[in-house]
């Protein structure tokens, strides 16, 4: 049985998943969220998919790990 070293573990290290987010805005334009098209809290100009608040919290509960 070997002895583990767990202080330097975060839970950063725990997902495995990447969570990188889009800047936020700091003033109108704002994108549409790609599900509901109610305006996000990200620049028009973010090219890639942008959720609003909501939404984004619902698909992190579908995706979520359960075990």
């Amino acid at each position: 049985m070997t002895d583990t070293d767990t202080s330097t573990s975060t839970s950063a290290d725990y997902c495995l998943i990447d969570a990188t987010r889009p800047p936020e805005a700091e003033g109108p334009p704002y994108a549409e969220c790609v599900l509901c098209r109610e305006p996000t809290e990200y620049p028009e100009s973010y090219k890639g998919i942008t959720m609003c608040p909501m939404c984004e919290w619902q698909e992190a509960q579908r995706t979520a790990c359960s075990g």
